[in-house]
């Protein structure tokens, strides 16, 4: 599959980040010419998929929406060190986003949340195998476990409760006691009441994955136009039959919409709404010392991340609903490097070489969205995979890919479907 792609692709991808080359990927492997267009470059440092710790695997398959989550969301908005903050505005889309949310929040929204996030995330563990066998990404997904720690004896035995569930759903969970604990990890000092393991927990090496799936579709006759971005649409009737970029107009046959958060204000140009608002995380990469880990752990009551990278580590964490800002804040970093050196005392947080913010695209039930956009004969979304994208673009691509091709869906589509907050389906 080397044929070049065209200025009038078959399927043009609106989005250079993990859900966009995702859905190229699986788009050019059913045959499609292909083209992707971004404002920025892939790996593109500003973007949001470039500073994620890369967590993949079946931990952390729990949508944000759980009970209890509305009872402390006022203590959390006020905490540094919160997993889940918003900032207060008058915002209808926002306002809107919250309403959705909070009714989510039920012990039947999350177990089928779970559920769903689950399925996705095994599928996408599966089709990562696949994708990084090429010699482009050779090196870049690492599977050896992921330790969740529980600083309380609460949050242990809580997490111990859930072994069951897990193991019958096929996640290899399994409790770790302090022996085994050391032995996976010697010399590393954890302040911690217990921990479990999950074996397929696996990692992704961002930015170098980002860089090397790039590297691997344009090997295979896809198309990826940098400094691209869309302006506007040429339509008729429902169909759009041309998208004007910064790098010139293409005439493609399909359009796919997954430029992340950017994605709303993509969809608006042909009167879409998305139920969609930008979340803002932050990591902070720090060097790592002799008492580092060398596996992903996941710090289980602050939600924090910390990800070894070599001679680095990358902690990351929170999830601030602060509209399209950026910006870092001093104290939700200090906030989080303050939760790593609770479970972590040796952990080196002083120097701090590098700090980075970005957004990500979340919905009020975690779950993506993904499907034909209301009215569009043509047009497609793959978006809203929010701080697991990459444990969920792979599995999302594909699904994406089965729609525009006609082809039987690896999951029901319905579940995902774009309008289902307004038509309150789940």
């Amino acid at each position: 599959m080397t044929t070049p792609a065209r200025s009038d692709p078959d399927v043009l991808v609106i989005g250079a980040g993990v859900a966009g080359l995702c859905c190229a990927w699986f788009l050019r492997r059913a045959g499609h010419t292909v083209t992707v267009v971004d404002r920025g470059q892939v790996g593109d440092p500003t973007a949001c998929s470039a500073g994620n710790t890369g967590f993949v695997g079946t931990q952390g398959s729990a949508p944000l929406a759980e009970p209890g989550v509305p009872a402390t969301g006022v203590r959390w908005l006020f905490s540094p060190e919160s997993p889940f903050s918003v900032k207060p505005r008058l915002d209808g889309a926002l306002l809107a986003w919250l309403w959705h949310f909070r009714r989510h929040c039920t012990e039947r929204h999350a177990r089928a949340g779970f559920e769903t996030l689950l399925a996705l995330k095994q599928r996408s563990l599966a089709l990562l195998r696949q994708i990084c066998a090429e010699d482009a990404l050779a090196g870049t997904l690492t599977e050896r476990g992921m330790i969740l720690a529980c600083h309380t004896e609460q949050g242990y035995a809580r997490a111990r409760r859930t072994i069951p569930a897990a193991t019958a759903r096929g996640v290899p969970l399994r409790d770790l006691d302090a022996a085994e604990l050391a032995r996976l990890e010697p010399g590393v000092d954890f302040a911690v009441a217990g921990a479990l393991l999950n074996e397929e927990g696996a990692a992704l090496r961002i930015p170098a994955f980002l860089v090397g799936l790039g590297e691997a579709l344009r090997a295979r006759g896809v198309e990826i136009l940098t400094g691209a971005e869309v302006r506007d649409f040429e339509v008729t009737g429902r169909r759009v039959r041309g998208v004007r970029t910064g790098r010139g107009d293409l005439r493609p046959t399909e359009v796919v919409i997954a430029a992340g958060v950017w994605s709303a204000a993509c969809a608006r140009l042909l009167g879409v709404g998305l139920t969609l608002q930008p979340a803002k995380g932050y990591t902070v990469t720090v060097p790592a010392g002799p008492g580092t880990p060398t596996r992903p752990v996941l710090l289980s009551e602050g939600k924090v991340a910390v990800m070894p990278l070599g001679d680095r580590v990358r902690v990351g964490g929170t999830l601030e609903l602060s509209g399209l800002d950026t910006s870092v804040s001093p104290r939700r970093v200090d906030g989080i490097l303050h939760t790593a050196r609770r479970y972590l005392p040796a952990l080196e947080t002083d120097r701090r070489l590098d700090v980075w913010s970005g957004l990500r695209p979340c919905t009020p039930d975690s779950l993506p969205l993904i499907g034909r956009a209301d009215g569009w004969d043509n047009v497609s979304v793959a978006t809203g995979h929010g701080h697991i994208g990459m444990g969920l673009a792979p599995a999302g691509g594909e699904l994406l890919a089965q729609l525009v091709s006609g082809a039987e869906p690896a999951l029901p589509l319905q579940t995902f479907a774009l309008d289902r907050f307004q038509r309150g389906i789940r």
